[in-house]
């Protein structure tokens, strides 16, 4: 019996895990704020890192004392990052290779992510995955995003599977958070544009390098 045998279902989040967005989201967040006249520091950032995207607005229109309305500034951003994914976003390393493999199990899937349901969409369109994932689950419709286990027990209640018998995989402390949050077991893959694997260290002992990793944890014995 494999790894993978002992769980009902395997939920991921998405950007700079499935998809190396990060930095692209990175890219629309400096061009938004440098039309704001803001300087959008590194520390800046890594206040808000891994948030949903209203959250991550509302923290910084408070820091740089911005006085359009967080609304206007989400929908700016969202729609820049709606036009960036289709040439700009790839799928990280390992990603179609597990995916593949997960179909092939029969294995329950889903995507738990903060982002919007229009970067969703817009995201498994564009690497013809929405066969794969149809639970697509949404931050948005939660009253909170990660770390809140919110979207995690959402997308685990629409799969029908037991969240405590559930994979949740990450590439963020506050999603890694949010899985172990939600009572998962967290299989978490540090995007280095924005993290490291010292940052899980209090999160979970299952951290790799690259989704070809998680693959390979999951189809050994267990």
């Amino acid at each position: 019996m494999s790894r993978l045998d002992r769980f009902q279902a395997v939920i991921f989040d998405m950007d700079g895990l499935l998809v190396d967005s990060e930095i692209v989201w990175h890219a629309a967040e400096e061009d938004l704020f440098k039309s704001l006249g803001v300087d959008y520091t590194t520390e800046a950032r890594s206040l808000v890192v891994g948030m949903r995207v209203d959250e991550f607005m509302t923290v910084l229109h408070k820091h740089f004392n911005l006085t359009q309305p967080i609304e206007e500034l989400v929908a700016q951003l969202n729609q820049m990052m709606v036009d960036r994914i289709p040439t700009q976003v790839k799928a990280k390393p390992g990603a179609p290779e597990l995916l593949t493999f997960l179909k092939g199990r029969g294995a329950l899937m889903a995507v738990a992510s903060n982002s919007s349901a229009a970067i969703i969409d817009v995201t498994m369109k564009a690497q013809g995955w929405n066969d794969l994932f149809p639970i697509q689950c949404t931050a948005d419709d939660e009253k909170a995003g990660k770390p809140a286990p919110d979207v995690y027990l959402t997308a685990a209640r629409r799969l029908g599977v037991d969240p405590a018998q559930s994979v949740g995989v990450e590439d963020s402390p506050r999603g890694a958070q949010g899985v172990v949050n939600a009572q998962m077991t967290c299989l978490a893959v540090p995007d280095l544009s924005h993290t490291s694997p010292a940052a899980f260290a209090d999160i979970t002992p299952h951290v790799f390098t690259d989704l070809h990793a998680v693959l390979a944890w999951l189809t050994e014995e267990a």
